[in-house]
């Protein structure tokens, strides 16, 4: 019997996946348990459109990072902080600081654990921030470390 999986089975399948499994096992075990429906036109037919919305979704959110990366381009990100003797910063520019800077001064959301930095920023000064914005799409974040008021 053919039968599309509604949760993952461990040995057997996996979600959304058709797979030819025994009656029984299917009758006994697959069915009861809701693990499983019987792949009909329906079940078959909704499998493919969910698997064609699934890529649609794909396709918009890799076009979503590749806007964001031609626009960290062009954007500079000032980050104020305060300093000691020769200009060295009372600790460090962090991820967070830099995502949230981002968002309030560009209204771009990029998680912290995105932005790879391979240094800390500890001084005044001008700084090329990498960060990844998945689908193996890297941006350049412009950051701008000034002198807090």
């Amino acid at each position: 019997m053919k039968v599309v999986f509604l949760t993952d089975v461990r040995g057997q399948g996996k979600k959304d996946e058709l797979k030819e499994v025994s009656d029984g096992y299917a009758r006994n075990y697959l069915l009861p348990r809701k693990l499983a429906v019987e792949a009909t036109a329906d079940t078959l037919n909704a499998m493919k459109l969910k698997e064609k919305a699934r890529q649609a979704q794909l396709a918009k959110d890799k076009a979503a990072a590749q806007e964001n990366a031609k626009k960290l381009e062009s954007l500079v990100v000032k980050i104020p902080a305060k300093a000691g003797e020769g200009g060295k910063l009372f600790g460090s520019v962090t991820s967070k600081e830099i995502s949230d800077a981002l968002l309030k001064q560009h209204d771009i959301t990029i998680d912290k654990n995105k932005i790879v930095q391979a240094e800390p920023i500890k001084t005044y000064g001008s700084f090329e921030v990498k960060c990844k914005l998945g689908f193996e799409i890297n941006g350049v974040i412009n950051v701008l470390v000034t002198e807090e008021k």
